[in-house]
């Protein structure tokens, strides 16, 4: 007993230590940051949706269609981030994206008609995607010069962010301040942080150059083989965050009868389990390995929803929403970081590459969900993901991670 309790101690001082270590680093930390404050941005302005769609009068079709502006913006700058981070650089690519970011996102929520807060969500999403490359390619290069693992504790910030922003939101909703004074001030704030923290984005090495000294230049990338079953693993991780995101709600409330305020614990249990695995990713990933964690938080994910299926009670289904936050915590993080190691690709066009078709995932998994949900029920609908990170578990024995 005392000889268990002391191995758990001191694994436990292991997993605080790492993460000590990650905010204790001065570059690590501001990488994590910069992870934090665009997720902020987004959870804040994701809250004040429905305040937006009562404004301009919008269906939910006219909302739906409107809201696609920004994956429309995503998947056009996808396969230009490479080119354009190899021109600027990871740090001024970063600073410029962060920059249009806190601009874009204050012209959605003052958009007196649908065209203009299209137009602010396609700049949007245009900085966004160039923000995700650079920001994940910083985060490579300082675990390549420094021999340290931070690549988790960066996506762990990027869940935190995205908490914080939307809890900040929902008590400013609470207290009636405006919307548009809210974004103003987030907007600010993180536009601040964006010029302190730039400093320490330049000090972190570049990898926008190759070994000869030439400009890494390669855009998007035809993929091997290797980043292939990375792009399909990816896809299965990205189809479990969509269910969460836009289907546990709707799964708790009108399909197994739970109450309002239930319901909208359903994607709260899955951000808490992978955000908290997220931070301890770093140290928990090396004593596992990558790739049979990319095996076992499939199942473990497609468990979840296996769960969630056949126990259709909430408290059963809230748990399996969190065995599915916990199984995908650590997808992303992994594959993020191994599509930048691919022999042959430049980084940041690996990168590039990944985001771009993995993003599909993510865009076109909630709707496939729909249709097969509109036509069996959403039991099926749920149940057509777990297969899929099944076959995610598959590929995993198979892919190389470098």
């Amino acid at each position: 007993m005392n000889t268990t309790a002391s191995l758990n101690r001191l694994n436990l001082n292991h997993f605080v230590q790492h993460l000590l270590a990650f905010f204790q680093n001065r570059q690590a930390l501001a990488v994590g940051l910069v992870f934090a404050c665009d997720s902020i941005l987004f959870g804040s302005w994701v809250a004040h949706i429905p305040h937006v769609k009562e404004k301009l009068h919008l269906s939910d079709a006219e909302l739906g269609l409107t809201l696609f502006a920004m994956p429309v913006g995503l998947l056009i700058m996808n396969p230009m981030t490479g080119w354009i981070i190899a021109k600027l650089g990871e740090a001024r690519a970063c600073f410029w994206s962060a920059v249009g970011i806190t601009l874009a996102v204050c012209i959605p929520i003052n958009a007196p008609n649908t065209v203009v807060m299209a137009f602010g969500l396609f700049l949007l999403g245009l900085s966004s995607a160039l923000i995700n490359v650079a920001m994940n390619t910083c985060a490579t290069n300082v675990e390549r010069t420094q021999g340290i693992a931070i690549m988790s504790s960066c996506h762990g910030m990027w869940s935190l962010g995205g908490l914080l922003g939307s809890g900040i939101a929902g008590a400013v909703i609470a207290l009636h301040v405006s919307p548009q004074v809210h974004m103003g001030i987030m907007a600010g704030l993180v536009l601040l942080a964006t010029f302190l923290l730039q400093p320490s984005l330049t000090a972190i090495p570049s990898s926008s150059r190759t070994e000869s000294g030439e400009k890494a230049g390669s855009s998007f990338v035809r993929p091997n083989l290797d980043l292939f079953l990375m792009i399909l693993i990816g896809l299965a991780v990205a189809m479990g965050e969509g269910v969460a995101l836009d289907w546990s709600a709707v799964y708790l409330h009108e399909t197994i009868g739970a109450s309002s305020q239930i319901a909208a614990l359903g994607f709260g249990a899955f951000s808490l389990t992978m955000t908290s695995l997220r931070f301890f990713g770093d140290a928990i990933i090396p004593r596992i390995g990558a790739k049979r964690w990319l095996q076992l938080g499939s199942l473990l994910a497609a468990s979840g929803l296996v769960f969630a299926i056949l126990l259709p009670y909430p408290p059963t289904a809230l748990i399996g929403f969190a065995l599915l936050g916990a199984g995908c915590s650590l997808g992303a993080p992994i594959l993020y970081s191994a599509s930048m190691r691919v022999p042959g690709i430049p980084p940041a066009a690996g990168l590039a590459t990944f985001a771009t078709f993995s993003f599909i995932g993510f865009l076109a998994g909630p709707p496939v969900i729909g249709f097969v949900s509109e036509a069996f029920g959403l039991y099926y609908g749920l149940g057509f993901v777990a297969i899929i990170l099944l076959i995610s578990a598959g590929l995993s024995r198979v892919v190389k991670l470098f």
